[in-house]
């Protein structure tokens, strides 16, 4: 079993991911949050829509704790991937709020229940959706942070703005012009493979 600070620990990596990938949206016009820059349609806002969707049904139907938030794009009949992006009628500040109720509504069921509280996951085939909460941590931060990678690649083709946070890019500390020049050289290489 996990350590008395196994909770604390986790709902701080749970923390850091949710806002780096909110920090991805910031300085961006609507369409920027809003625009497709992979073929399957990847854009900011629309990640940020899911991953909501995300803590809500994992924090909240997995444990007995429905939300009461609609989320229309999850209902039966709903387009494929209407989770993912943002309709002309959602606005930013919309899908933050809904991102910030999701966020609330996992915190409360997080300390509410003890780490081995045990869950349901109904979209989950058969012995599989037998979880702890302590696995349905692990998991949702592992989906964030995967969407939050989805985001960093994302934001890096809209402005270049790359890294965790403002201020911490983990990159090195070089010039624009190094850059052209290092992913010339790797352009360079990948053709002589």
């Amino acid at each position: 079993m996990p350590g008395p600070d196994a909770k604390a620990d986790l709902r701080r990596y749970l923390q850091t991911a949710r806002e780096a990938l909110l920090w991805k949206l910031e300085g961006l016009s609507e369409y920027d949050v809003r625009r497709p820059l992979t073929p399957t349609g990847t854009n900011l806002l629309g990640l940020v829509k899911h991953v909501a969707s995300v803590e809500l049904g994992y924090f909240g139907d997995v444990f007995g704790r429905p939300s009461g938030v609609p989320m229309p794009w999850l209902e039966d009949g709903a387009e494929p991937n209407a989770d993912l992006w943002a309709t002309a009628e959602e606005s930013r500040e919309e899908i933050i709020g809904l991102y910030h109720r999701a966020w609330a509504h996992a915190d409360t069921t997080i300390e509410s229940l003890p780490l081995d509280a045990p869950g349901q996951v109904p979209w989950w085939p058969g012995d599989r959706g037998q979880v702890t909460l302590h696995r349905i941590l692990v998991h949702v931060i592992a989906e964030i942070n995967r969407h939050a990678g989805h985001a960093d690649i994302v934001r890096e083709l809209i402005d270049g703005a790359a890294g965790l946070r403002e201020g911490t890019d983990n990159l090195p500390p070089v010039d624009r012009a190094w850059w052209e020049s290092y992913r010339s050289r790797l352009e360079r290489v990948a053709r002589e493979a």
